[in-house]
């Protein structure tokens, strides 16, 4: 059974989520606010699976909870919920740290569908930190790998822990090697956002990632920037 942390305001749409995720099979609890999502993280760090968040709450706001979880290295997947047609928000949220979104009103079906993905995920997290295997899905690049399974980049005797969307993005990269891809092709390929949106939120993942991967982020050899495209990754830079 997996536990869920349900922070919506509006209480007959928290309702109906705990209903039908209860229904799933999964243990459900729901708070109005984001101070309390935090009390409750901060309390039981390992006892939530998933965290359905909402992007407007009194308080703290999706945005603050996000990302305070992420400042404490607490790689729980969120799923962010967002006002319909605002792709400030997706882009805010995914910037934050939130693995996944879903704009309002949602049908349920996609809801669940996207509930079951990232718990998949976490799963196969868990699964593989505990009982690492020789087949986990992995690339290596100049002393330095990427456990795409354990969302993790290791160099050397160091570990860095990557978020979903973090992870995703540099698979993307990865399976370009060598190729410039443009920022709105990163949008439609890895968030599935259409190419008018706006692009500022990648620059961000790309300045994190620089400082993941390279030995001098002010000088990208792996993550290079290719002026009026995008980006190109380099395995190995000359």
């Amino acid at each position: 059974m997996s536990r869920i942390l349900v922070v919506e305001d509006e209480q007959h749409l928290a309702d109906g989520l705990r209903y039908n995720l209860e229904a799933e099979g999964h243990d459900v609890v729901t708070v109005d606010n984001g101070e309390e999502a935090l009390t409750r993280l901060d309390a039981e760090p390992t006892h939530c699976d998933l965290v359905i968040l909402d992007v407007m709450l009194p308080g703290i706001d999706g945005f603050g909870v996000v990302t305070e979880l992420r400042r404490k290295s607490r790689f729980v997947p969120v799923l962010m919920l967002t006002a319909r047609g605002r792709s400030e928000d997706v882009l805010r949220g995914l910037d934050a740290g939130a693995d996944d979104y879903l704009p309002k009103p949602f049908e349920l079906p996609i809801l669940l569908s996207r509930v079951r993905g990232l718990l998949r995920r976490y799963e196969w997290l868990r699964h593989t930190a505990a009982e690492p295997s020789p087949s986990a899905d992995r690339y290596a690049f100049r002393g330095r790998s990427i456990d795409f399974e354990q969302l993790e980049l290791r160099t050397g005797d160091k570990r860095m822990p990557l978020t979903l969307m973090e992870a995703a993005l540099l698979r993307y990269l990865v399976q370009h090697e060598g190729v410039p891809v443009s920022r709105e092709a990163i949008l439609e390929g890895v968030w599935g956002l259409r190419d008018d949106t706006e692009t500022r939120a990648i620059d961000n993942f790309i300045v994190r990632l620089r400082r993941y991967i390279e030995d001098d982020p002010t000088r990208p050899r792996h993550l290079q920037t290719v002026r009026g495209v995008g980006y190109r990754f380099v395995a190995k830079p000359e």
